[in-house]
């Protein structure tokens, strides 16, 4: 969130900004980098988002569930929390070099949020490392008493023209669009790009112990090819998980007959019969993917290997842009598939421990949610303080009363701090670990 009085805050879905309470911003021109993962119907890439499984609501890849404590798990939680605060960094950082470059006066720059760990002042801007990694904000003086600069400072943000404001405001949007091109420009390069060849039915990549699917006999590996008798698509899209997951959903107690190839050859018929949800729906406790080969190719110079970039995040970004545009078209059903950061880190270890080069698109996918979600002219996100600022050019550079625009913001960062709370403690209870443990 961009303060032109104290602080521009960048924040990982919804994380409340900062603490303490008493810390909010109150002045306006607020811009609010918010960061969200929905798991959805039709992953961007089905080798790296499994389409979820069996039941009721979809089950988001858990790292914690078996390896909490173990090094392995350690190591991939550590990267995704690694990735996110990248793009936070990166997000704070184009607000950061945006005002620099312009000659604007900067206060201070954190990564995270809360108690503060590391702090150093350099050329008159505190640099702060702060005890949990998921956040960050750029302060400028502009309003701030202790702050020896002459109120009228031609360098002070709120002092500059409307374009110099915007261009500072839009930078932390510009920055993590250019980071998720480079991060798939290195992809292409170093690993290559994953191609997709669709294979008939639909993959269990895993079976939870004691559950519906374990007891009537499947296991992991098996490919699941029809169901009640037909058959499921080849795609490389998830319609054929869909088929399978409405099927399941809406036989609770009843037999499900499932064609399942086990190895090369081996065709089997199995009945399952689905455990009846909270929500009156069937589930059988499976993981399922798009029964999908990867296969990696590398581009012969830089020259194609930025078309094939190109290519690639415009196809991500289309992704993101679908699945957001299905989250507010229904909002009553998807509002449980948004994610928080705990949850964003869960599917991001569960990526780095299954494929080392799955992190390449996890952060690019979130680099682009973060841009697009910035954009949107809602109180305390970048596409609000831009809002702002086309209603003041519209009004001939007169801006609108201080009162009105500090009480548009809060609203703004209060319902951020209220939403992001409940992502926190809703995600973290969801986690398996903390479910056995209650």
């Amino acid at each position: 969130m961009l303060n032109l009085s104290t602080t521009t805050h960048s924040t990982l879905s919804l994380l409340p900004p900062k603490t303490p309470f008493s810390d909010l911003p109150s002045k306006p021109f607020n811009t609010h980098s918010s960061l969200t993962l929905k798991t959805h119907s039709s992953p961007p890439k089905p080798h790296l988002f499994h389409s979820n499984p069996s039941g009721s609501l979809p089950r988001r890849p858990n790292p914690f569930a078996v390896r909490a404590f173990s090094g392995e798990g350690f190591q991939s939680v550590l990267e995704a929390a690694s990735v996110l605060t990248a793009i936070i960094v990166v997000h704070e950082g184009g607000h950061f070099a945006a005002a620099a470059v312009q000659g604007i006066h900067v206060s201070r720059f954190a990564i995270g949020f809360g108690p503060v760990l590391l702090r150093f002042v350099s050329n008159n801007v505190e640099y702060s490392l702060r005890a949990f990694p998921l956040g960050g904000f750029v302060g400028f003086p502009d309003n701030d008493p202790d702050s020896n600069i002459p109120p009228d400072d031609t360098d002070l943000l709120k002092n500059r023209p409307i374009l110099d404001r915007l261009i500072v405001i839009s930078a932390g949007v510009v920055a993590n669009i250019v980071f998720a091109y480079l991060i798939i420009f290195v992809q292409v390069v170093s690993v290559g790009l994953p191609v997709q060849e669709p294979f008939p039915g639909v993959l269990v990549p895993e079976v939870r112990a004691s559950s519906a699917a374990a007891r009537d006999g499947l296991l992991p590996g098996d490919v699941i090819l029809t169901v009640d008798g037909v058959a499921l698509p080849m795609t490389v899209s998830s319609s054929s998980v869909s088929m399978l997951v409405d099927a399941i959903k809406t036989s609770p107690g009843k037999p499900v007959s499932l064609k399942v190839r086990r190895g090369k050859s081996l065709d089997l018929s199995v009945n399952v019969v689905p455990d009846k949800s909270n929500d009156g729906t069937g589930r059988i406790g499976v993981q399922l993917s798009p029964n999908l080969k990867i296969s990696k190719v590398k581009p012969q110079n830089l020259a194609v290997a930025a078309v094939y970039a190109s290519k690639e995040f415009w196809g991500l970004t289309s992704n993101v842009l679908d699945s957001l545009k299905q989250t507010f078209l229904n909002f009553s059903q998807t509002v449980g598939k948004v994610s928080g950061p705990v949850a964003i880190i869960a599917v991001g270890a569960e990526v780095a421990r299954s494929s080392s080069d799955g992190l390449f698109q996890f952060a690019a996918i979130l680099n682009i949610n973060l841009a697009i979600i910035n954009l949107l002219p809602l109180p305390a996100l970048d596409g609000g303080s831009m809002a702002l600022l086309i209603v003041e050019a519209v009004r001939g550079g007169r801006k609108l009363p201080q009162e009105v625009e500090q009480r548009i913001m809060s609203s703004g960062i209060m319902l951020v701090i209220l939403l992001g709370l409940f992502l926190i403690v809703r995600d973290t209870l969801n986690l398996d670990f903390i479910k056995e443990i209650l």
